[in-house]
């Protein structure tokens, strides 16, 4: 009788925890669902609900805006960027970011700051398919643009961080990015006066910390967008902003060409997830050292052994949920800046636009017919365009007006540290010898 009772007051806990367990796998996969495909009927019946709830999209004529569609919002003028609040904007902030995005002693051997992989006169990225890496390696990614990156409620090509602020450490601490260690990075920066005055100036603290340095890099790079493109200008009311050719690509980038499915709203993306068939990178098969980087990516994300030692591409979201139906998946990036941040995707398998272009034209296959290694992932989304020669052309000028002028900054000059002592102590030492 005792066992009995015993049982009964754990059955309502256990019924308890179940019930928790449950409603949170539920609530993950509706999430994971609704940010990009859906996946295969048999992997579950959970519902599907949408990410935001947007405007709906108004009729056009040959547009996949028919119908009004709360996921597909119509292209619109950018606003400004969104101010986290517990990070408001200052113009003494900004200039702190600055010169803490340029100064590489915010890293492992002091050699690589945030401008290094993304540099203002390469579009605010790297104008290579794998960026480079910390020194002795390489990345296993190419450089997303920081530029206009305040708009993005994921970051990284998988979306593995939610903000600026969580992204700036993330580069600075990775193993083949910065390699930085926050005690050492902030004890550099302890060194520097300018930065002491700064910070204390900025933050109110007597000595420079390393989570309000990635603060102020996040205030200054808030400040790197970009506004007045054509197509801002346009939406805006002036209608003389975009020429015929760019309307007739704006009608393909609506319609036919299917781009608005995905790269749509004022930032040009719903930030969801999709496989679109890119192919795996080249370099792999012919670099070693990009090897290296690889294996150690796949076994620091934890790859199971069988995908160590069979899978030899980027398997992205299904990195951070290790759920099949992942495999493959990326965050849809926005097409805004593209004019100058080539190469493309996410190793930089397509060199222009132009190939970006045929890419899509073709159902999401190379010029070599190569596609994605996970087929069974690849979204319905991508079909066969049947785009002529002079519709690539129209669209290809409507996508260019998606960017403005081209963003350069010069290099500030960087403080210097405090010597630890003067020359004339330096020779009284010597001659003490």
């Amino acid at each position: 009788m005792g066992s009995f009772n015993k049982a009964e007051q754990k059955a309502p806990v256990l019924f308890l925890i179940i019930t928790v367990v449950v409603t949170a796998v539920a609530t993950m996969a509706t999430v994971t669902f609704a940010m990009g495909d859906k996946p295969p009927a048999t992997a579950s019946k959970v519902s599907l609900s949408p990410m935001s709830a947007a405007e709906p999209t108004q009729p056009q004529v040959k547009t996949f805006a028919k119908v009004a569609n709360p996921e597909i919002p119509p292209l619109a003028p950018l606003g400004p960027p969104p101010i986290p609040a517990d990070n408001p904007m200052s113009d003494a902030k900004v200039a702190l970011g600055k010169l803490l995005y340029f100064d590489p002693r915010l890293g492992g051997d002091a050699s690589i700051s945030c401008a290094t992989c993304h540099e203002p006169e390469q579009g605010w990225s790297f104008a290579e398919g794998i960026s480079r890496g910390y020194p002795g390696t390489v990345h296993w990614r190419g450089s997303q643009p920081v530029l206009n990156s305040a708009y993005y409620n994921k970051l990284f090509a998988a979306g593995s961080t939610p903000s600026l602020e969580s992204q700036a450490p993330s580069a600075a601490r990775g193993g083949v990015a910065g390699n930085g260690e926050n005690d050492i990075m902030e004890a550099r920066l302890r060194l520097i006066p300018d930065y002491v005055n700064r910070f204390n100036d900025v933050f109110g603290e007597p000595w420079p910390t390393i989570n309000n340095a990635w603060k102020a890099i996040a205030a200054f790079e808030r400040t790197l967008v970009q506004r007045d493109t054509p197509l801002d200008k346009y939406l805006l009311g002036d209608k003389t902003a975009l020429d015929d050719q760019q309307l007739r690509g704006k009608t393909l980038y609506e319609g036919k060409a299917r781009c608005i499915l995905c790269h749509n709203g004022a930032f040009t993306t719903n930030e969801k997830y999709y496989n679109i068939g890119v192919p795996r990178a080249t370099r792999w098969e012919e670099d070693g050292l990009a090897q290296v980087t690889f294996r150690f990516e796949q076994y620091a994300k934890g790859a199971t052994e069988e995908m160590y030692r069979n899978i030899k591409d980027d398997a992205g979201l299904y990195y951070r949920n290790k759920n099949k139906w992942s495999m493959g998946k990326f965050r849809v990036p926005s097409l805004r800046y593209t004019k100058y941040t080539a190469p493309f995707m996410r190793q930089g398998q397509f060199y222009t636009l132009e190939e970006v272009i045929d890419f899509y034209d073709r159902g999401g296959f190379d010029e070599e017919g190569r596609t994605t290694s996970f087929p069974e992932t690849k979204t319905p989304l991508v079909q066969k365009l049947g785009l002529s020669d002079e519709e690539k052309e129209d669209l290809l000028t409507f996508i260019e007006a998606l960017s403005g002028d081209e963003i350069l900054m010069d290099k500030p000059k960087l403080p210097p540290y405090k010597p630890l002592f003067t020359r004339a102590e330096l020779q009284a030492a010597q001659a003490a010898k």
